[in-house]
């Protein structure tokens, strides 16, 4: 028995994730971007939704939670210190928490800065991150809520997860990502390569996560905001990693 998922559109360019564990038969949504796309994906594999793990409060996030718990019944998890802000929460949790998908577990990381009460789910055994708009494949979320220094000690505490996790995201938004991720990192070959693969995924209509976190760590600017390397290409050497980490998200705001 294991994890399956099942990765979808939603909306424009959210993805919909469903997690279903084999043991017990529950299957979980990550975020609820859409109610129409997460119920055609469920009647596709033949599952039943029961739980919906919420990140954050934005409304491309939750708007769908309302009717997929209307139709299911499924419980709703989210972060104790945004409940207010989300729809028909059942279940808080917090950082040092976990939340259980049947036989499955999840570690509950706090990850403020695109929001302040932004949360991750870790299935350590299963290798699996869910962070949604705190870290993309080659980018990282805007801070609509949080500060820099907020959002860099988030990523920080995912960057510390093992390399063979998988990550996934709340946006198909890769190829923006690695286009200004070449901007400020050109000479990182990894990072050109990745740039390629990129190009090639998009242009044949695949999707470009989950992607291995160690990949991440090694082509990701927003990873790497305390690498010299990266403070000089921005003509910041000697800068602290906030400082660093600042200036790659405001240039990032522009590109």
């Amino acid at each position: 028995m294991s994890a399956l998922i099942e990765l979808f559109l939603c909306r424009t360019d959210n993805f919909g994730v469903l997690l279903h564990d084999e043991a017990s038969g529950r299957t979980a949504a990550i975020d609820a971007p859409e109610a129409a796309a997460i119920e055609a994906a469920l009647q596709r594999r033949g599952w039943r939704l029961t739980d919906i793990l919420v990140t954050h409060h934005h409304g491309d996030h939750v708007e769908g939670i309302e009717a997929l718990k209307a139709s299911y019944g499924c419980r709703v998890v989210a972060a104790r210190a945004d409940a207010r802000r989300i729809p028909a929460v059942d279940v808080t949790v917090a950082e040092g928490e976990s939340v259980e998908v049947g036989t499955l577990t999840a570690e509950i990381i706090d990850t403020p800065g695109h929001t302040v009460g932004h949360i991750a789910y870790w299935f350590k055994q299963e290798k699996l991150l869910f962070a949604a708009d705190t870290l993309f494949s080659l980018g990282c979320g805007r801070l609509f809520e949080g500060t820099p220094a907020d959002m860099w000690r988030s990523l920080q505490k995912l960057r510390a997860l093992p390399d063979d996790t998988q990550l996934y995201c709340g946006h198909e938004y890769t190829l923006a990502n690695a286009r200004f991720a070449l901007s400020v990192d050109p000479g990182n070959q990894d990072l050109v390569k990745r740039a390629a693969e990129v190009e090639a995924q998009r242009a044949a209509h695949r999707f470009t996560v989950p992607v291995l976190l160690g990949a991440e760590k090694r082509e990701n600017p927003f990873l790497r905001a305390d690498d010299a390397g990266i403070a000089k290409g921005l003509g910041l050497a000697g800068a602290d990693a906030v400082t660093v980490f600042a200036e790659l998200r405001e240039r990032k705001n522009r590109f």
